[in-house]
């Protein structure tokens, strides 16, 4: 009888060993799964994992894509189908490195947009003295294109493409509502990889856009 109690109390306490053990690893934090998410803290929406025509395959002439944009709407925090792309219901659209906005040669909205040099928590309003361009692609977008000009650099050496810190998109939207964005990363999990991992693995996992932005829905410029 003693024998049998023993062996009950010892299987009792690998019952609550393992179950401790399996709550210990849930609880531990896991790689990030490279699924795109919204989330929402005040009046700042954080996006991650936004892929922007991710890379497919590396041929001989470098990666390639599909050759198409994600449209993203700032108001409802949601992608927008491709088969949207010439309504006003997108603001944003993604393609590698090139941000276009919803007007003139992009869309049919009153978008418009502008880098502004300072931190994302110090823009408080849409400056007065502010000039909302447009695209007029492919001689220009809105969102200036190249390393150093826009919102990011590109290392070549390294072949590794970083957010320039201090740059905010300000965003006129199709809608002519107002928004300040910020690229925050361009890899999945909004991880930068590491330069000296190989070029396949910096390829595949680029063009995962991690960014934040407030949205003024009364169309005040102030956010």
């Amino acid at each position: 009888m003693k024998t049998r109690k023993l062996a009950i109390i010892g299987i009792v306490a690998t019952l609550i060993f393992q179950a401790c053990k399996k709550e210990e690893t849930n609880n531990v934090a896991t790689p990030d799964s490279g699924e795109f998410g919204v989330s929402v803290s005040g009046k700042i929406v954080t996006v991650k994992n936004m892929y922007a025509d991710t890379i497919l395959g590396i041929g001989a002439m470098g990666p390639y894509g599909a050759g198409k944009f994600t449209f993203f709407n700032l108001s409802t925090n949601s992608i927008v189908p491709n088969s949207d792309s010439a309504t006003t219901n997108w603001d944003l659209a993604f393609g590698g490195t090139t941000i276009r906005v919803n007007n003139v040669t992009s869309g049919p909205g009153n978008g418009g947009a502008f880098v502004y040099n300072g931190t994302f928590d110090a823009l408080t309003a849409v400056p007065a003295d502010s000039t909302f361009k447009v695209d007029n692609a492919p001689a220009s977008y809105a969102i200036t294109k190249g390393s150093g000009k826009g919102w990011y650099n590109y290392d070549g050496p390294n072949n590794l493409v970083t957010a320039i810190p201090g740059r905010v998109l300000v965003v006129k939207t199709a809608n002519g509502k107002y928004a300040k964005v910020e690229i925050l990363n361009y890899y999945k999990g909004g991880i930068t990889p590491s330069s000296t991992a190989s070029d396949s693995t910096k390829s595949y996992t680029s063009r995962f856009y991690k960014f934040r932005y407030t949205y003024q829905a009364d169309g005040s410029m102030n956010f």
